[in-house]
């Protein structure tokens, strides 16, 4: 890391001050030994000769000094003020300062989720997480689609989602979990394959376009799999079927709903309501909230649970409420 800057300070603007001030001051000692001049005198003349302004009358042994003082000047001046003229071309010192930024908030973020593209489903998904102020990272490709997440706020790294050095950059280690949402089926696959192995406990989210990919997503390492034209189709027919509920479950699943919210809660095993039952833990009388289910730590889902069922360490309560009475319930359940 230290020999890379180390090159690009080489070969960067830093390095072609430094070689043009050196040139100047070589010219100056120059003019003072050969001409006999005083410091300042000869300092000035190098600084004319250097941008080939008339210098004054010279010794023969001067003048075949100042032409490769020329050639030497002109040359670093030209080498200095294009790298300058680039910087300023390509952004300069704001861009260096952005991507110093962009290069610590990656080294810091955690708890946070690794979103692998920006394209439809993507840029969704990101908008969902900015507006319940859920850290995220968004990877992208495309030059294009990684302009737009940047322009829309989001920390945003323009690579390939399937390379490991890549989720290492984008904190893979600290993330909370890691959505596979490239534009086809192949990039989902080894994005996920690539999670998974260098985090075997990470939550990951594949998208599928085919049943195919869904297979193969699974067997890849996802933990839950989505199809969004299937996904789109159901809820097409369940609108069609039975306007009502859907209607209910937009109300209570939408963020722009401040009243009610549909909210997992996991059980912490320092809660006092690990091991009790939910009408022990009188939870509807306390917070106000429905509990509609309980998933086991192993994952099975138990839907409308009788008051009677125990609620253990590790389970996840799904409840609906208003957003501070499932607030209070998080920091009860939370230990």
């Amino acid at each position: 890391m230290d020999a890379d800057k180390g090159d690009r300070w080489a070969q960067g603007p830093g390095f072609a001050i430094v070689l043009l001030f050196f040139i100047v001051l070589a010219g100056a000692y120059g003019y003072h030994s050969i001409e006999g001049w005083g410091y300042w005198r000869s300092f000035f003349t190098a600084f004319l000769a250097i941008t080939t302004v008339e210098v004054p009358s010279l010794s023969p042994a001067g003048q075949v000094f100042t032409v490769f003082l020329l050639l030497a000047g002109v040359g670093a001046a030209l080498y200095t003020f294009t790298l300058l003229a680039t910087l300023v071309v390509e952004g300069g010192p704001f861009k260096r300062l952005q991507r110093r930024r962009q290069a610590r908030m990656l080294e810091t973020i955690r708890d946070h989720f690794i979103v692998c593209g920006y394209g439809r489903i993507g840029s969704i998904i990101a908008h969902q997480f900015r507006r319940q102020d859920v850290p995220f990272v968004v990877v992208e490709r495309d030059a294009a689609r990684l302009q737009a997440a940047i322009e829309d706020g989001a920390l945003a790294v323009e690579a390939d989602a399937s390379n490991e050095d890549v989720l290492r950059r984008v904190g893979i280690e600290r993330a909370r979990g890691f959505i596979a949402a490239v534009g086809t089926d192949a990039e989902n696959v080894y994005a996920v394959l690539s999670a998974r192995l260098m985090r075997p406990d990470l939550f990951i989210v594949g998208r599928a376009e085919t049943d195919d990919a869904s297979l193969k997503l699974k067997r890849a390492g996802a933990n839950r799999v989505i199809s969004p034209y299937q996904i789109g189709a159901v809820q097409m027919a369940q609108t069609a079927l039975r306007p009502a509920v859907v209607d209910f479950m937009e109300i209570a699943t939408s963020q722009d709903n401040l009243d009610l919210a549909l909210e997992e809660i996991p059980i912490a095993a320092t809660s006092r309501l690990a091991n009790q039952s939910i009408i022990d833990g009188n939870l509807r009388q306390r917070h106000g909230v429905i509990v509609v289910g309980i998933q086991r730590e192993a994952g099975a889902m138990e839907f409308n649970p009788e008051p009677t069922t125990k609620m253990h360490p590790g389970d996840k309560l799904v409840v609906l409420g208003k957003q501070d009475s499932l607030k209070e319930l998080e920091i009860e359940a939370g230990g």
